[in-house]
């Protein structure tokens, strides 16, 4: 069998390009927009914004319907393909569709939910598959040096603050309330009654800040997490896709699938992901944890905050 080939070089897209490696997978596709996003020009962050967000349209569409649909003129989608070492535009959407074939399980098991009534046990068991497809396939994407360099900060970092607003506030004060309960300065942020600047004026450098937005996305969250990272926090983004206005903020970012059944998106992931994050966190605190959480016990009893359970019956 003849030796793969190494990948090819070119001369990239955007102000001051260097020479990169062509890419030759969707995420390495991905990987080099993201990095080369603020040297593109205005025409060409259009496309880049949509191939990043919608891959799945960009695949099938013809260069006319791309350019048509962005704005732009075919010249410049042919112009944005090769500066990305492509072979012209099919180069990209050959690109998309392979996406969409590693995508091919997932897709098929959607096709077999659709086809289901709407009873209750129906949607149930649809629900149920759409999430654990949510949740495995976010899970799948984690490389391990996002995951513990994210890890690494939310236990070792002087602050942490988290804030997520509308859909995304339940899993974002989820991590929150779990860090409090392993780590002391831990804040949620709520930007309650215009409070939001009051509550930015404690981020520091040194401080960890996780921002958590799906689209359409929480203008005060992305700025918020903007001014975190001008401020030197480190900054950590739970997000839905690379297109994203918080992964231009971020260290560290994590893309969570929300599919559901309905139009509300699913937040099965995000509350997943907290969790693990979370236990990642009492991992590397190790035995400190056990102590803070007999600290909180004996708090709760005294003040009483759960009612006294009754006995459990006796075995007859």
């Amino acid at each position: 069998m003849a030796a793969k080939p190494a990948a090819r070089s070119v001369d990239g897209i955007g102000a001051g390009a260097v020479k990169v490696a062509v890419p030759e997978t969707f995420p390495e596709l991905l990987t080099q927009i993201r990095a080369r996003f603020d040297t593109l020009s205005p025409s060409h962050k259009l496309l880049a914004e949509r191939v990043m967000a919608d891959p799945e349209t960009v695949a099938f569409m013809t260069i006319s319907e791309l350019a048509s649909a962005v704005g732009v003129n075919e010249a410049t989608v042919v112009r944005f393909s090769s500066g990305l070492g492509l072979k012209g535009y099919p180069g990209l959407t050959k690109l998309c569709r392979e996406r969409l074939q590693e995508q091919a399980q997932m897709l098929r098991r959607f096709d077999r939910l659709e086809q289901m009534g709407d009873s209750a046990a129906e949607m149930i068991k649809r629900t149920v598959e759409l999430d654990q497809s949510n949740i495995s396939r976010t899970f799948a994407r984690i490389d391990d040096a996002t995951w513990d360099s994210a890890v690494a900060q939310l236990a070792g970092a002087a602050r942490v603050h988290v804030m997520g607003m509308r859909k995304t506030h339940g899993p974002a004060y989820l991590l929150g309330y779990l860090l409090r309960l392993l780590r002391e300065d831990v804040e949620i942020i709520t930007a309650s009654l215009g409070g939001l600047t009051d509550e930015m004026r404690r981020v520091r450098p040194g401080d960890c800040f996780v921002a958590v937005s799906i689209h359409r996305y929480s203008t005060a969250t992305v700025r918020a997490a903007e001014w975190a990272h001008q401020c030197g926090a480190h900054v950590i983004a739970m997000t839905d896709n690379p297109s994203s206005p918080l992964a231009k903020w971020a260290d560290d970012v994590f893309y969570l699938d929300a599919s559901s059944t309905s139009v509300l998106r699913s937040m099965t992931a995000f509350t997943s992901l907290s969790q693990a994050l979370a236990n990642g966190v009492a991992q590397i605190k190790g035995h400190s944890v056990r102590d803070t959480l007999l600290l909180e016990e004996r708090l709760l009893q005294d003040f009483g905050v759960y009612s006294a359970e009754a006995s459990p019956p006796e075995p007859r």
